[in-house]
């Protein structure tokens, strides 16, 4: 069969190589299918391309995979439009967490044919097979689908138990010149980055997670060298964006990976999203020593009763040993802090402003964004109970406009005072921020002029 598959565009200069739809790819390419990639991201191309693009090439079926947010079910409606006003309008199928928890509501909202829910690279090779037949589709496990007005959910698939068994993203396919430019923390100009993914899920259920597939599977060693060994090769990368939701999934396991990676040889630098539980001193030091240059961890708060509310399994003794651990290191922290959760007041706030301005090393410009319970999420169903939100529907359509503005309010403030409160932190974070920044190149002019720097480049803003 003849497959496009959709990448939409985010509105950035240069996006993330589309992962999830880069797996699709290459498991349709094996099986033989005929897979192109519209990339939307890299062209900037108005929806109307896409109509005119499926009314001149014929396909079988037409996938897009989008994640929860304002922004993204805006773009998904938008495409949808584009999509179903073509000609010869393929089969069309959704996925990603964004429809996945309540595909009801997307199928009837976006007039898709079928939405894949958890992984897809199973699922949508069977769903091809059924492509036209109701009854086909109903054994298709993991998908739910339309036939005219009804909505059909079926049982779910269990997850992929061997996961480096999956083939590696179909690179060849995408832009990779677009994709490698992508600048990250401590990214050297000349560095070109890329990507990639050392396992699936993750074992921590905080209440505002939105994921549906349980518990964390690590790929092997091997297997993730093997992929960085193909894109320096082909594509000459340098430095590795380890996009997965946590690659320190435990303590044995990051030392494995970092034992792996000194012993391969292989030079490049990388980021990976970390958990303060095992932000050890020599686990850290181990992960410099392997290229690690920066960690973004999610904090989320620095208040005891409000890490609990949150299920994050946190304390805020243990978030301040692990970062002072980081930074000890020589590896940046990337510090995440949101507000609004169950319980939080001004002075919760506050605390994590002042946590942010103690230890912030000014690799990025961090500002904090109010909770949003994205359909999916104990959260979400939370504020469903309590009579703060409606349904699916009332999230996207009402509620969730932007995600620096709050869309449900889980404080005793109201709406105008927390958005003050954010605006007052975020002011002081801002600042800081820029005054760092303003120390780094004084302190390179004095480098230039006093101290006759001859290797200076020039004031470059990046």
């Amino acid at each position: 069969m003849r497959i496009l598959l959709v990448v939409h565009d985010n509105g950035m200069t240069v996006s993330y190589i589309p992962l999830g739809t880069a797996y699709i790819a290459a498991v349709l390419k094996k099986a033989g299918h005929q897979v192109s990639i519209y990339s939307q991201d890299c062209g900037h191309y108005p929806e109307e391309h896409l109509t005119n693009y499926l009314n001149e090439n014929h396909f079988d079926m037409v996938g897009l995979s989008v994640i929860g947010g304002y922004y993204q079910y805006r773009k998904l409606l938008r495409i949808s439009e584009a999509i179903n006003a073509c000609r010869d309008r393929p089969f069309y199928v959704l996925g990603g967490h964004g429809p996945a928890p309540e595909p009801e509501f997307f199928l009837r909202k976006t007039r898709a044919d079928a939405i894949v829910i958890g992984e897809g690279e199973l699922t949508v090779l069977e769903l091809l097979e059924a492509i036209g037949s109701p009854a086909q589709l109903a054994k298709v496990k993991g998908i739910a689908w339309r036939n005219g007005e009804q909505v059909t959910v079926n049982e779910r698939r269990p997850l992929i138990a061997d996961i480096d068994a999956i083939p590696f993203p179909a690179y060849e396919l995408f832009p990779m010149e677009y994709y490698r430019l992508m600048r990250e923390a401590r990214v050297e100009s000349a560095d070109l980055t890329m990507t990639m993914l050392s396992g699936r899920g993750c074992t921590f259920e905080c209440n505002f997670c939105y994921r549906l597939d349980e518990g964390f599977r690590a790929r092997s060693s091997e297997c993730i060298l093997d992929e960085i060994r193909l894109l320096q090769r082909d594509y000459g990368i340098t430095y590795i964006t380890f996009f997965d939701e946590l690659l320190m999934s435990s303590m044995k396991r990051t030392v494995e990976l970092c034992e792996a990676i000194l012993d391969s040889g292989l030079k490049f630098k990388w980021w990976c999203n970390g958990r303060l539980n095992y932000a050890k001193p020599k686990v850290l030091e181990l992960m410099k020593r392997a290229g690690c240059v920066f960690i973004n961890y999610g904090i989320e708060a620095m208040d005891d009763q409000i890490l609990k509310n949150m299920n994050k399994a946190l304390t805020t003794d243990i978030v301040i040993r692990g970062v002072e651990a980081t930074l000890a290191a020589g590896i940046s922290p990337g510090l995440n802090i949101i507000f609004g959760n169950i319980g939080e007041n001004r002075e919760t706030l506050n605390k994590g402003v002042e946590f942010l301005l103690k230890y912030s090393d000014g690799s990025q410009l961090r500002t904090i964004r109010p909770v949003t319970p994205y359909p999916g999420s104990p959260l979400y169903y939370y504020a469903i109970k309590k009579g703060l939100l409606r349904d699916c529907e009332d999230f996207y359509e009402h509620k969730h406009v932007n995600s620096d503005l709050v869309s449900v309010n889980f404080t005793h403030m109201s709406d105008e005072e927390l958005h003050q409160a954010l605006f007052e932190a975020n002011s002081r974070l801002i600042q800081n921020y820029y005054q760092i920044q303003m120390k780094r190149v004084k302190q390179q002019a004095h480098d230039l002029y006093i101290g006759h720097n001859v290797n200076f480049r020039g004031f470059r803003q990046s």
